[in-house]
């Protein structure tokens, strides 16, 4: 199992190389290693008090910053090391002032993870939500590093669980305390012989309150309303801008709409406005008159949805009709309800807000067209649903504080 575990990552290694090629983001993941070891050693040279933080992704460290900032408060003593396997993490938190050093994270294996060890002496690690590299977590239980893994899932149908999973309940040894979202985590990691776990929650949900805190002000939205519901549609693909913007070409129900993409690249943006049959104008070019009077907003940047939720009284989440769904949790946060298409089966919060009435799912445009109409027509609904969104985040946080209760040097 060893043996193929390291071919795995071989033949990964060499894909991405050849994907190089092509690929922009493939080239920045071969690149950003390049001599890698011998960069770390000269950056942490002379540091005796590290502490590592390892996200995936942007997703991923967004939801561990709470515990990352916490931490720097509470031990201050401390610098940390926070390392990304995706160039999307990457490259857009390099520059992050809340840790002291920012690396990509070498390739899983027995040399890289025994010498980036040594290099950074870890006196305390932390994983956050998945990423289970062999070697990395080998070194750790040799050296006996106190290791934490918080904000995570298990799943029956994952290896750890599986007959011939043993190589990967080992890599499990090497966690000092599990620190998991459900209730049945606890009870498959025990299920394996796994006393040292809590139900923590998901450190989410303290971020998006953190973020909701500190919003913009968006002096030029200020009046866009006009004592009209806003429909805010965030994170969309095309799939979603087809279904909404054919809402908003037909309704005659008066919505004003904000549309904030997930991709704002300058063809896309001509697209989404190319189909719009009402008033519109785009975010950056439009005067706060202009805002005023159009009946449509499309967001053609980034760095503001989160603040634009304050606006609106409905939300539209969108990926739902892709690879899952982005973030519910910054439009619940606000007390807005909340819509998604039907691909939001592995995010349990979507599953958690429709179970309470915070949320709906559709799958044909005509039963979103009926959710539109519904959530504009009743404005009890729409509180109902909205104060139930709302006091689902207020609930689910303080993971942080359970966390740092938990750990210690």
């Amino acid at each position: 199992m060893i043996l193929f575990y390291n071919l795995s990552i071989f033949f990964y290694s060499l894909l991405v190389r050849f994907a190089s090629l092509f690929n922009p983001k493939a080239k920045q993941w071969v690149q950003g290693r390049k001599d890698i070891l011998k960069k770390i050693a000269e950056a942490v040279e002379g540091e005796t008090n590290l502490v590592w933080f390892h996200s995936a992704s942007l997703g991923e460290f967004e939801q561990g910053r709470p515990v990352i900032e916490a931490f720097k408060v509470k031990y201050r003593d401390y610098k940390i090391v926070l390392t990304f396997f995706s160039p999307s993490g990457y490259e857009i938190r390099k520059n992050y002032e809340g840790v002291d050093y920012v690396f990509y994270l070498p390739a899983d294996t027995k040399r890289n993870a025994k010498e980036f060890i040594r290099l950074i002496d870890p006196k305390m690690v932390f994983f956050i939500k998945y990423e289970f590299w062999y070697h990395y977590l080998n070194q750790l239980r040799k050296k006996e590093v106190p290791t934490y893994i918080f904000s995570t899932i298990f799943r029956p149908n994952q290896m750890f669980f599986k007959p011939w999973g043993a190589l990967y309940r080992r890599i499990l040894n090497a966690f000092t305390h599990f620190f998991v979202q459900n209730e049945e985590s606890i009870e498959l990691l025990k299920g394996i012989g796994f006393e040292n776990v809590s139900l923590a929650g998901d450190t989410r949900f303290d971020r998006v309150y953190s973020i909701a805190k500190q919003a913009k002000i968006l002096p030029q939205l200020e009046d866009f309303a006009q004592n009209r519901p806003v429909m805010i549609a965030g994170s969309t693909w095309p799939k979603d801008e087809e279904n909404i913007i054919k809402y908003i070409n037909a309704t005659d129900k008066d919505y004003k709409y904000i549309i904030a993409a997930h991709e704002v690249d300058e063809s896309h943006i001509k697209n989404i406005v190319s189909a719009i049959e009402k008033p519109y104008v785009r975010f950056t070019f439009a005067t706060k008159a202009e805002i005023d009077k159009a009946e449509v907003l499309v967001v053609d940047c980034i760095g503001v949805l989160s603040s634009l939720y304050r606006y609106g009284d409905i939300s539209y989440i969108g990926g739902g009709f892709g690879r899952g769904i982005h973030n519910t949790l910054e439009a619940a946060c606000y007390g807005l309800p909340v819509i998604f298409g039907p691909n939001y089966h592995k995010f349990k919060e979507a599953k958690d807000l429709l179970g309470i009435g915070g949320a709906h799912t559709y799958e044909k445009s005509e039963d979103l067209n009926k959710l539109f109409d519904s959530y504009h027509e009743d404005l009890d609904l729409r509180k109902k649903s909205g104060d139930s969104s709302k006091n689902y985040v207020d609930k689910m946080r303080g993971a942080t504080d359970k966390i740092l209760d938990i750990i210690k040097f």
